[in-house]
């Protein structure tokens, strides 16, 4: 029987190892990168060359390279510098985040947390590109495809993209490509979120396309101003509720195509934008139990008509049969992705955020419809007794709680 033990403490070969050598400062660098002493000695032989500083030599020219030693503190365990990251965390201020903007806490159910945030089977932010061995990563897209159609109202949706500002970006292209229109203008309502309208900007510069921002209630269309798009949120970034109807009717008579930026819980109790007329919903999945991480991932979504599926970015996932006749998940429509059609692509972000995406699928079938009604209805009920408490503070509303009951 093999042993782990290598010899005594008090063994010849172990008072060879000094206190500094046992610490092993440099073990995290060798356990993750590059290949061993043996290898880089083996590879060097190969070369010629007897250690890395004359390779350096050979290969680097004098010109280009540095002269004297990098001024690097010395190395330190893994240990040292997770203990240094945590003092250096418990010196900050926890508050409450009330940042809002797409962003708000959740509760992600414990079950999900276990058996996919924290298994590494499910660890990718990517669609697998070896479909026909991932049946059930792929049976989870489906349902976060079918969660989106039904919240939206619409009849198509991809499987995810990497945020709801990026989402608005492909919306606004989206719209461009499909539009019959010439215009190069693309309206944008001022209460989208401001990371959202930044992101935009960005998208639409080097595209020659010119960005209109506005308030939604004065924003007048004439034949000589003619969009090719517009995007609205719905809920607004301050939480305004808009009544679309008749706002996409009179844009839609000009050949404008509307994308509605939506949050997923606010869908449960309002009406989708698909029976408003949208043309595309675009938005972010996080408050579907999904942590706010500083900041990110979250998983976007877009929906869209079916008409206008050849022209939605990302990732689809449909039904199929296979040879022997039964039932086969795979990844459809790929003639759209870059991997195929390059710079002709539909978009050329190929990155979803599929766990992240899965996770928000999850959560929807956790809590069930009466669930999510049930969890949407108390966010506005609080937000009304928040609200009413303010008010006798003294402070003014800048919009209408509307109570249900």
């Amino acid at each position: 029987m093999s042993s782990f033990v290598s010899g005594s403490v008090n063994s010849p070969k172990n008072n060879y190892l000094s206190l500094q050598d046992l610490e092993q400062n440099d073990r995290f660098i060798h356990r993750h990168i590059g290949p061993s002493k043996n290898e880089i000695t083996q590879m060097l032989d190969k070369l010629g060359m007897s250690s890395l500083d004359e390779l350096i030599d050979k290969v680097v020219p004098d010109s280009i390279r540095m002269s004297g030693e990098l001024e690097l503190p010395d190395s330190r365990t893994e240990t040292d510098v997770l203990n240094q990251l945590r003092g250096m965390a418990e010196r900050n201020q926890l508050a409450k985040s009330m940042i809002g903007m797409g962003y708000h806490s959740t509760i992600l159910p414990g079950v999900i947390q276990r058996n996919l945030l924290e298994n590494p089977g499910w660890y990718t932010a990517y669609t697998p590109y070896q479909p026909e061995v991932s049946q059930g990563r792929l049976e989870a897209l489906l349902n976060f495809q079918q969660m989106i159609i039904d919240l939206t109202g619409m009849e198509i949706a991809n499987a995810s993209l990497l945020d709801e500002a990026t989402a608005a970006a492909e919306a606004m292209t989206f719209c461009k490509r499909v539009s019959r229109s010439k215009s190069m203008r693309f309206f944008v309502a001022g209460d989208c979120h401001p990371q959202t309208i930044d992101v935009l900007k960005t998208r639409a510069e080097p595209m020659g396309i010119e960005l209109v921002v506005g308030n939604l209630t004065e924003q007048k269309q004439t034949p000589d101003e003619a969009l090719f798009g517009a995007l609205i949120q719905n809920p607004g970034t301050f939480g305004d509720i808009h009544d679309i109807d008749d706002l996409i009717t009179k844009w839609h008579e000009f050949g404008t195509l509307v994308a509605v930026a939506s949050d997923p819980m606010s869908l449960v109790l309002i009406k989708p934008p698909g029976e408003s007329g949208a043309d595309v919903v675009i938005g972010s999945t996080q408050r579907f139990g999904v942590p706010m991480g500083f900041g990110g991932p979250h998983a976007a979504y877009f929906a869209a008509r079916e008409k206008n599926m050849r022209s939605i970015p990302g990732r689809i996932i449909g039904v199929s049969v296979d040879r022997r006749g039964e039932t086969a998940l795979r990844m459809t429509l790929q003639t759209r992705e870059q991997h195929i059609r390059r710079e002709k692509a539909t978009s050329n972000i190929c990155t979803a955020q599929v766990l992240l995406g899965v996770i928000a699928g999850c959560y929807a079938v956790y809590h069930g419809p009466e669930g999510l009604g049930i969890i949407a209805q108390r966010i506005q009920r609080m937000t009304g007794i928040l609200a009413e408490g303010l008010k006798q503070s003294g402070f003014q509303w800048r919009m209408q709680i509307i109570l249900t009951h």
